[in-house]
């Protein structure tokens, strides 16, 4: 069992898997420990659909067809982040971004090969288990902050199993699909994906180091 600070430190963004299945016991086991989050009066504002087999393979088929032949058609319902970059996110977002198509050979130019490789997203990275998270669409942002910790308590649990994970922003821009083929209620708003599995140690992709800022860049100590 590794300790809460070596969960939190292996933790990374994996975007290749091995095709081991992940038992129905463990991902129970992740979703029970991960939901001892905090949430503001025990709100609990999270759901997950959990997805494997036949099912992830139908909901990724379907979103990939729009990605390829109707791209245009299909954008999130909310801002998932800045509605305009500025630095220092832009620069961090673009570091992240060519260290990433560095390592699988993308240069800069290469749209069809960028595709290829941002469509790998709607097969959850070849994961054998995907998750789709939603949230009440009249919550509000206390409810959005408290689902982060929520989250992240997967990811680092998923650790404890020797699981990886990758939460992924880009569901939401395929938003209306994913509520179809779920048979999501109205009021359910998709939040992000996640990817769940074995990490393919081969996998260049899974070898970025990304970049932290030093403490002292955003922590501030207020003693007198």
């Amino acid at each position: 069992m590794l300790t809460v600070d070596e969960a939190i430190l292996s933790r990374h963004s994996v975007r290749a898997y091995l095709s081991t299945p992940v038992s129905k016991a463990a991902i129970e086991h992740i979703l029970e420990v991960a939901s001892r989050a905090p949430s503001g009066t025990n709100t609990q504002p999270w759901k997950v659909h959990v997805l494997q087999g036949a099912a992830l393979q139908r909901l990724s088929q379907a979103v990939l067809h729009a990605f390829w032949n109707e791209p245009e058609k299909h954008t999130s319902d909310r801002a998932h982040y800045l509605q305009k970059w500025r630095d220092p996110y832009l620069s961090r977002r673009r570091k992240v971004g060519w260290d990433l198509y560095d390592l699988v050979g993308i240069k800069k130019g290469e749209r069809e090969r960028t595709q290829q490789f941002h469509a790998k997203n709607f097969e959850f990275f070849g994961a054998p288990v995907g998750m789709i998270f939603t949230i009440d669409r009249d919550m509000g942002w206390m409810s959005w902050l408290d689902y982060g910790m929520f989250l992240q308590n997967i990811c680092v649990a998923a650790r404890g199993q020797d699981l990886h994970t990758c939460p992924q922003a880009s569901w939401g821009n395929y938003h209306d699909i994913v509520e179809k083929e779920l048979g999501l209620e109205e009021h359910e708003l998709v939040h992000v994906g996640m990817s769940l599995g074995y990490e393919d140690i081969n996998a260049p992709q899974n070898s970025l180091n990304t970049v932290r800022e030093p403490l002292a860049q955003f922590a501030t100590f207020h003693e007198t």
